[in-house]
């Protein structure tokens, strides 16, 4: 039996606003936890993708400060990726959801790219794993809400 569209709008919305949460939760996470060891594992696959040896140490700090830095940035861009849910949940319009497509589709290849040149294949599965969990909610909302829209 298909679910009402009413209620899978609903699921999915509710889906988007914990991935923003969670992204919130995770750019926390990175900003913070860089000197306390917690990231250790995680900074070890970046270093082995640059460094035969262990990095020097000045290599390891600067690095745990470009992940603080990013975590920072990812903090903003995790309340606007919210604040554009909620503004698309609220006002029902396909805009909303075209800009955080919009935004995945001009990040995802490029840091992919990144990743891909630099060997960073937990990085890839990161990625992909955002993609095939952000990007079909979202055009799915984006077509029921121009459908709706255009019936008014």
């Amino acid at each position: 039996m298909p679910v009402p569209s009413n209620t899978l709008r609903k699921a999915l919305v509710a889906w988007l606003s914990a991935a923003a949460l969670v992204h919130l939760l995770v750019s926390i996470v990175l900003t913070w936890a860089g000197p306390s060891g917690l990231l250790d594992g995680f900074l070890q696959t970046i270093d082995y993708a640059f460094w035969t040896d262990l990095p020097p140490r000045a290599a390891r700090e600067q690095q745990v400060w470009w992940l603080a830095v990013f975590g920072a940035t990812l903090q903003s861009y995790s309340l606007y990726m919210f604040a554009l849910v909620r503004i698309g949940n609220r006002l029902k319009t396909p805009m909303a959801w075209g800009w955080l497509i919009a935004g995945i589709v001009i990040w995802a290849p490029q840091d992919m790219w990144m990743s891909l040149t630099a060997q960073l294949w937990l990085n890839l599965w990161i990625d992909g794993f955002a993609l095939l969990t952000l990007l079909p909610p979202l055009f799915w909302l984006y077509s029921h809400d121009r459908r709706a829209s255009r019936m008014c």
